[in-house]
């Protein structure tokens, strides 16, 4: 399972989505090769169901389901485990009481205090095997809480907050990262570089998984220095890129436009 790898220290790619609906989604992200798919619900329009349905196709085809939910809570954040999800980001963490709160909605006793629900999409539909004791302590070691840290405070905080059991992953957000350092769009300069660095400096210090969501030129800076939980892409630029290559590839023959008389 991805989680297992990336808490052994392996890297795993994948990427986001946003508006592709069809739980197929799962299928064709492990056909192109890709480690995980995550699922946006902070900025996408997903509702419970959809994702669940994805996730039940994700342990299918062995593909890590992961999502970000909208806000820290425990009904998003428990909801999404008990329907399937291999792992939940929290965007906009900034401190060490929410990454607490976090924790205590996602982990099982006695790391945190999730709910104990004993059938559905994070048992596979199936009633579980041996004692709930075992099964809290392994589903604990292969669910994978992730706090994104995308503001000047979340960085500030970034070292107490990697520090704390049961959190397992640190992933940036660049861009509202370099919003709130007043920088906006300027990815490669000094400040968020920084910024950056100490992100990655608490996950190596405390044994956490670092990851990031980036163009390239920031993930080919960042994967040599420890960055393994690596995302990449977003499902509408995708296809764009697809669709747009498709008419490239006929204007260039001089097919495009009106049919010859």
């Amino acid at each position: 399972m991805v989680v297992e790898r990336l808490k052994t220290g392996e890297r795993a790619v994948g990427t986001m989505i946003r508006v592709v609906r069809n739980p197929a989604i799962a299928w064709i992200v492990r056909n192109g090769g890709l480690d995980f798919l995550m699922y946006d619900a902070e900025h996408g329009s997903y509702d419970t169901e959809r994702w669940a349905d994805t996730f039940a196709l994700c342990r299918a085809a062995g593909v890590g389901g992961f999502i970000r939910v909208p806000e820290l809570s425990r009904a998003w954040v428990s909801k999404a485990l008990d329907t399937g999800a291999d792992g939940v980001m929290v965007p906009m963490l900034d401190t060490v009481e929410q990454a607490e709160r976090f924790v205590e909605w996602a982990k099982y006793p006695p790391v945190g205090g999730r709910g104990f629900g004993s059938l559905g999409g994070h048992t596979n539909y199936a009633a579980i095997a041996g004692s709930p004791a075992d099964f809290t302590a392994t589903s604990n070691r292969h669910t994978l809480t992730i706090a994104q840290i995308e503001t000047g405070t979340g960085v500030a905080n970034v070292d107490a907050i990697a520090a704390l059991p049961g959190i397992d992953a640190l992933l940036v957000g660049p861009n509202d990262l370099a919003l709130s350092l007043g920088v906006a769009g300027d990815l490669m300069g000094d400040t968020v570089h920084d910024a950056i660095g100490r992100v990655a400096a608490a996950a190596k210090s405390h044994g956490k998984v670092f990851g990031l969501h980036a163009p390239d030129a920031l993930l080919e800076r960042w994967i040599p220095e420890g960055c393994t939980l690596v995302m990449s892409g977003l499902d509408a630029a995708v296809l764009g890129a697809g669709f747009a290559s498709i008419a490239a590839k006929f204007a260039e023959r001089g097919l495009r436009g009106a049919a010859d008389a």
